[in-house]
């Protein structure tokens, strides 16, 4: 599914530098602060001619592959993206996905690039940029779904063990349906989902349809769901993931927003998207304004 080998994938080493880079940013305290330039972000970016891009390793939103080259639609779409805005190198910066959204307000990176969805809780935090794709949810199960488990609610009425990713909406989704937030067993990614399921210590690991219908792909002992939207106050939700940027980076968001758009409309986002698995049911016209809503 990855697209290696291609001009702008990013090496692993080139990854754990970005790492690198970040813990020294931490560790310059106040005194690297005040050495961050202030004003228009796209211009100062243009002009260091770099963008450090936050990532969480999911697969296919943004990952380093067995050949260790960093992929995913995320960082394929910034690499082009940027590079139109005149910024040419994306530099890969790796945290776990509930430090995206702080570490992106403490100056870490400069973009979140983790397919994040666009909900009212993180649009309080950050702005983002139009979303590239709709998703639905999906539930990782062992194979026949033996407790017939196809929403959340389906979870609380089976009493079935619950378990999802840190910081992933699905937590918020289980909980709405009634399921008791300290009962939902947190795990690092879709893999150990994955795991947690064959081994029988989960009974179901909720994520959104693609990465479920990724991961299970090569079990024999798992299987995804069909695709569902989860219901919240009574409304079924349809969300749609997108780059997120600083409050105050607003040119830069704007500058992200005209490209997406050409690219949308001239059906470039689609042809980059589709190798990493996205059909043209999971395109969207979705807006951030009304996802933040």
């Amino acid at each position: 599914m990855a697209r290696t080998g291609q001009p702008g994938t990013i090496r692993r080493r080139t990854l754990l530098l970005g790492t690198a880079a970040a813990g020294a940013l931490g560790a310059a305290g106040a005194a690297g602060c005040s050495r961050v330039p202030s004003g228009d972000a796209l211009a100062r970016l243009k002009s260091q001619r770099t963008v450090r891009l936050g990532i969480a390793g999911e697969v296919p939103y943004g990952y380093v592959d067995d050949q260790g080259e960093f992929t995913g639609e995320a960082p394929e779409l910034a690499r082009v993206i940027f590079k139109r805005l005149g910024i040419d190198t994306v530099q890969p910066v790796a945290t776990d996905f509930a430090s995206l959204i702080p570490g992106l307000n403490s100056q870490q990176f400069d973009v979140v690039s983790a397919g994040m969805y666009i909900n009212k809780e993180r649009c309080e935090q950050v702005i983002f940029a139009d979303p590239e794709y709709q998703m639905l949810d999906s539930f990782i199960v062992r194979k026949g779904n033996p407790k017939n488990l196809h929403g959340y609610e389906d979870v609380v009425k089976a009493k079935a063990k619950f378990a999802t990713g840190t910081g992933y909406a699905e937590i918020g989704y289980a909980v709405a349906a009634g399921y008791r937030e300290k009962d939902i067993v947190i795990l690092q990614d879709q893999v150990a989902g994955l795991n947690a399921v064959e081994s029988g210590r989960v009974d179901v690991f909720a994520g959104t349809a693609l990465t479920t219908r990724e991961v299970v792909k090569k079990s024999s002992r798992a299987e995804a769901t069909e695709p569902f939207a989860a219901v919240v106050d009574g409304e079924k939700k349809i969300d749609g993931g997108g780059f997120a940027f600083r409050p105050t980076d607003t040119e830069l968001r704007d500058a992200f927003n005209v490209e997406i758009h050409k690219m949308k409309k001239s059906g470039e986002l689609f042809r980059i998207l589709r190798p990493f698995g996205f059909t043209q049911n999971e395109m969207t016209t979705l807006t951030a304004e009304e996802l933040c809503r």
